[in-house]
């Protein structure tokens, strides 16, 4: 289907559901104080019925205020998510496309089988295995099945409206735009979608830590051939062609490893007893990819008398993911749960693709799949199904999961089963206190991999990693893991349970929404303390002095070293605690204090070792001696900060890199972690490991081959450009612990760390005085807008830079005291 593209004009519209004065707004921009004169009559429908099927054409009124961030204003759900359809294809149209052909299968058909999916919706390593998966899941019914299923166990009605009502928007913004991103302008594959279209994107967002992570095994898994037949004997795990334990335990370790991911987030809330009025305080910094169908989005989001949230919501969503109301601000952290586990098939000798419960046998159902290839032949493939899930032959590279003769794995992901994610984002929205937000997680039970950190204007704080994860009870691990899974599951929280006994199925919790997870009794949960605190480590730490034990290993661990990120936060958040008589100004400068929590830890022994090197040389991996004796003063005098003009950071970045990756933290420190003092250990660096001068070598090799000055300030070497200009950047990497977390690809060529590709994205820092209107701070780390033309490409990304702030407009009387407002009333044109 081509669309016939227009310029959007704005004029009177006889619609009787709008005031007159509404259509005066809409027309001139006019500042009105009264909100009631903003709202269609619609919208003063009772609260509970504000969910209601919109008649005839649907419409929103959209407030742009400063920096591009729309304010929805909508009469029903569904015009709600007519609105929010609308402002994110006036702002992402292109990535909100490329990922509608993700989702339909039809990334070979447009770009070829070979090309890469940008990964933001799955692991998949090209266009083909991406599709084959996706339409498989498109052909088997599977998003239409969950729709269809009742509340609570499926989306609620609200929820449909939404999704309904974001696909009419979508819709309606193309028809009556032209598209100036040079991503997609004029491409014949942006064209209209459905709700199922984006019921379709959530499932992806759902799964993407289960089959997600395991796309390529699934659509690549077949029966072994009639080579196999005398190569493989039938056989336990350890057989030939079988994984090895120890192999694989270090594989899932790192696969299931926090701090090797592209998303993460730190997240703290302070108890009233912390803060200077008695009111709670929350600051969340997701660390998000900059680029692609996983950025955040922002929005107020506003049905007058039953919906009112200002926030974030993840590209093609229709509801605010993390943000905040009159009372309640929340945001999430990605959690150590592990939302799969696996199945080990034992086979029928005489054909592998039966398998045996229980002694009985089981055919696997086979579902054959079609993709449409530019410029060659349709692709047929089969993927193989099991009462457990589909069949997977590995989980990327470097976990193989073969089937042989013998044996095969199948994945199970309970968020297979699950599009409720949007109705706990609703719940969350609607919440009135942090006790709001707990049952609001109780209800919907939709978070697939994020945890939750909540305050309220009360004082009130919370903790819960309400993750829907496979219901692997430790009692159950000790009765039916396999060889496999006994290595895995201790090493990453992976369980491989015996799939040939139906004793080992996974069971139900009588307060869970669905079969075979947790219910929200067993959630790790921390509420009603002096703070509470995540950066994508266990639950243990949420609060150092309340230690959270008690909860099953696939949940994640206790009494285990913590990365330098959490040991930073805690101690920075604890000391907050301490001092008391906080604001949301110190929420603020936590943010940008950038402290790296390496370099108070090893920066001066490095300077101190670097002094005492014989002649002042080291000698690198090439075997070349390099002259470092520059080295020692610039990272002696380094602030021990990742700011943009913090001089000997970048040199202490790359030298500390290359230590980490090189020495084995048994071996890095001199003082071991210790459970009884785990924020203060491990500590004392061993400079005295041979690993040590040949990192400080290569190091200053490398700034030095790139012509950089080993105390050249962070900014001029860490920076984006946009639109031709240098934007610096401030904050650090995982390796170095810093709070304002970013990473980048090291380009020399490119005058160093020249684009970020994923850290800090959407930021808040939220209070509340008393007042209706909430107290907050924001930043959208890379702006609104991906299109190069826009205005508001580059501008927060500059805000950032400078660690300035968007004062919140979140009552009506601050968004039309904008003096950037602008009126925009989307319709639909019938």
């Amino acid at each position: 289907m081509h669309l016939r593209t227009r310029p959007h004009r704005t004029g009177p519209h006889p619609r009787p559901r709008l005031g007159a004065r509404l259509r005066r707004l809409v027309l001139s921009g006019t500042a009105l104080l009264a909100a009631g004169a903003l709202v269609p009559p619609a919208a003063a429908a009772p609260a509970g019925q504000a969910g209601h099927l919109s008649a005839g054409g649907l419409s929103a009124v959209i407030r742009y205020t400063e920096y591009g961030i729309p304010h929805i204003l909508a009469g029903s759900y569904a015009d709600l998510g007519f609105g929010t359809g609308w402002a994110q294809a006036a702002d992402q149209v292109c990535v909100l496309a490329d990922g509608f052909l993700t989702v339909r299968g039809d990334r070979s058909r447009w770009f070829g089988p070979d090309a890469a999916p940008d990964g933001s919706l799955s692991s998949a390593a090209g266009n083909l295995s991406s599709d084959l998966y996706f339409r498989g899941v498109r052909e088997a019914g599977t998003v239409e099945r969950l729709l269809a299923t009742p509340a609570p166990a499926g989306p609620s009605r609200q929820l449909k409206e939404l999704m309904r009502g974001w696909a009419a928007g979508y819709n309606a913004w193309l028809a009556q735009h032209e598209i100036t991103d040079p991503a997609c302008a004029g491409a014949a594959w942006v064209t209209p979608v459905t709700a199922a279209d984006v019921a379709a994107r959530g499932y992806a967002i759902s799964v993407l830590a289960g089959q997600g992570r395991g796309i390529d095994g699934i659509t690549g898994a077949q029966p072994p051939g009639e080579g196999a037949r005398t190569a493989d004997a039938p056989g336990p795990a350890g057989a030939a062609g079988s994984p090895d334990p120890a192999t694989a335990a270090d594989a899932a370790r790192e696969l299931f490893d926090t701090a090797r991911a592209d998303m993460g987030s730190n997240a703290v809330a302070f108890g009233g007893g912390t803060t200077a009025n008695g009111r709670g305080l929350l600051l969340g910094n997701p660390h998000y990819p900059w680029h692609g169908g996983r950025r955040f989005w922002q929005s107020q989001q506003t049905i007058p008398g039953e919906l009112n949230v200002s926030g974030a919501s993840l590209l093609g969503t229709a509801t605010v993911s993390i943000g905040f109301t009159e009372k309640v601000a929340w945001s999430h952290t990605v959690a150590t749960g592990v939302p799969m586990n696996l199945h080990q098939l034992t086979l029928d000798p005489a054909d592998p693709t039966v398998y045996l419960v229980d002694g009985v046998p089981e055919r696997m159902t086979r579902r054959t799949v079609t993709v449409p290839v530019r410029g060659g032949e349709p692709v047929t493939r089969s993927q193989w199904w099991t009462r457990y899930g589909p069949v997977v032959t590995g989980l990327g590279a470097s976990l193989p999961l073969p089937w042989t003769r013998g044996t095969a794995y199948a994945l199970n992901d309970p968020n297979a089963v699950n599009l409720r994610g949007s109705d706990t984002a609703l719940g969350l929205a609607r919440a009135r206190s942090v006790d709001g937000v707990r049952d609001a997680l109780r209800r919907t039970q939709g978070l697939p991999w994020v945890n939750t950190v909540a305050a309220d204007s009360a004082g009130g704080t919370y903790f819960g990693q309400a993750q829907v994860l496979p219901r692997v009870t430790d009692e159950l691990a000790a009765a039916c893991l396999t060889p496999l899974g006994r290595a895995t599951y201790p090493a990453s929280g992976l369980a491989v349970l015996d799939g040939a006994r139906s004793a080992c199925a996974l069971g139900s919790d009588a307060d869970a929404v669905q079969p075979g997870v947790f219910g929200p009794g067993r959630v790790p949960t921390l509420a009603g303390v002096p703070y509470v605190e995540n950066s994508n480590d266990s639950a243990w730490l949420a609060n150092a002095d309340r230690p959270l034990t008690g909860y099953e290993r696939i949940w994640g661990t206790v009494g285990t070293p913590r990365s330098l990120r959490t040991r930073g936060a805690v101690e920075d958040v604890a000391a907050m605690a301490a001092r008391g008589s906080l604001t949301v100004g110190d929420l603020t400068r936590q943010q940008f204090a950038n402290r790296a929590p390496a370099g108070d830890l090893a920066a001066g022994e490095a300077a101190r070792a670097c002094a005492e090197l014989p002649g002042g040389t080291a000698v690198g991996s090439d075997g070349a001696v390099v002259d470092v004796s520059a080295a020692c003063g610039v990272l002696g005098a380094w602030d021990r900060t990742a700011d943009t003009g913090s001089r000997g950071a970048l040199l202490f970045d790359r030298f500390w890199r290359r230590l980490t990756a090189a020495v084995p933290a048994k071996d890095l420190w001199r003082v071991p972690f210790s459970a009884a003092d785990p924020v203060r250990t491990p500590r004392e660096p061993n400079t005295a490991v041979p690993g040590f001068g040949r990192a400080l070598a290569d190091a200053v090799a490398e700034l030095r081959a790139a012509g950089i000055a080993l105390d050249a300030p962070l900014g001029e070497h860490q920076f984006v450009v946009r639109n031709g200009r240098r934007i610096p950047v401030s904050g650090g990497t995982e390796a170095l612990g810093v709070w304002n977390k970013i990473e980048a690809p090291w380009q020399a060529a490119a005058g160093g760390y020249a684009e970020v590709v994923h850290g800090s994205s959407h930021i808040q820092a939220v209070g509340w005085d008393g007042g209706r209107c909430p107290v907050a701070r924001t930043l959208l780390t890379y702006a609104q807008s991906s299109n190069p033309y826009s205005p508001h490409y580059g501008d927060q990304t500059r805000l950032f830079s400078g660690e300035r702030w968007v004062t919140a407009r979140f009552c009506e009387r601050d968004v039309l005291r904008s003096p950037a407002l602008r009126v925009v009333w989307a319709r639909e044109r019938r």
